[in-house]
């Protein structure tokens, strides 16, 4: 069925009408395939010239945006603006911190805490060191000490007295050291602590700094409550105490317990004595 509108060309007109169709074609069709190829070439100027979607390989970026901290686009780093750093997209969790880093050994010499000293008072004396070099403030260390030594949950509930000296009076001596340095002072007792324990020998007390400042694995509290089992732990060997294993399931792990080495059905517990005055007290250790 034909079309209405202008009569059909025929004769000579029809061939002359067919020539100039062959000549126009090849305009017709390169002019959009032309266009198509500068657009394409275009978009990929633009979208090549922005680096690729940190995380996605092989997808372009997009101008004026950063991909995540640490990761690279096509053309470098890529790193984001400060305000996204510092506040992460909804629903997604903060960055974790980055873990405290503990130097593994140090100079040998210790400083001794002079706050806190009391010369006059009656008691057991005690003196508290730090090895130079750690980052840990002898007299904060010495307060921290302080009350855990005088908590109504500590050793001072059965009757024990501490007074800090900052002399040669102390019959006690509680240093905090780097893990090479307390192995030191550990394997001159014929102990080996691997850089990763505390230990007393004889009128010595060595608090392993990885222990202070990280706390330990197997303990449910955070390092500033395992402070407080490690002083209670090892004064308590120099008041004469053993170890001991845990009394059952479900029970708070004796502070006389190697808590470090596992709770075996016990719960953490850095205290000698309970609020109300019961003693924590498990089998003891052959």
């Amino acid at each position: 069925m034909r079309r209405t509108g202008s009569p059909p060309v025929t004769g000579r007109g029809a061939r002359a009408h067919r020539a100039v169709r062959r000549r126009l074609w090849p305009r017709r069709c390169w002019i959009p395939a032309t266009t198509a190829l500068l657009t394409l070439g275009v978009a990929w100027v633009c979208l090549g010239s922005a680096g690729a979607v940190p995380g996605i390989p092989g997808v372009p970026g997009i101008p004026g945006l950063s991909g995540r901290p640490g990761l690279s686009g096509r053309f470098g780093p890529v790193s984001a603006p400060a305000a996204a750093r510092d506040s992460p997209a909804p629903g997604l969790a903060s960055p974790a911190p980055a873990p405290m880093l503990v130097p593994q050994s140090g100079p040998g010499t210790f400083t001794v805490a002079t706050a806190g000293v009391n010369a006059t008072r009656a008691g057991r004396a005690y003196r508290v060191e730090v090895e130079d070099g750690t980052g840990i403030d002898p007299d904060e260390a010495a307060a921290q000490i302080s009350a855990i030594l005088n908590d109504a949950r500590g050793w001072s509930r059965g009757g024990v007295v501490f007074r800090q000296v900052a002399d040669d009076s102390a019959t006690l001596v509680i240093r905090i050291a780097s893990p090479d340095t307390a192995d030191a002072i550990c394997a001159a007792g014929g102990l080996a602590t691997h850089g990763e324990l505390n230990c007393r020998v004889r009128q010595t007390v060595a608090v392993n700094l990885r222990r202070w400042q990280l706390g330990s694995p197997e303990f449910d509290g955070p390092p500033e409550e395992y402070r407080a089992l490690i002083i209670n732990h090892e004064v308590g060997h120099w008041l004469g105490y053993g170890h001991r294993d845990c009394p059952g399931p479900g029970k708070p792990a004796p502070v006389m317990m190697q808590q470090i080495n596992g709770l075996h059905g016990c719960l953490s517990n850095a205290w000698p004595y309970a609020p109300d005055g019961t003693f924590y007290d498990g089998p003891p250790v052959p």
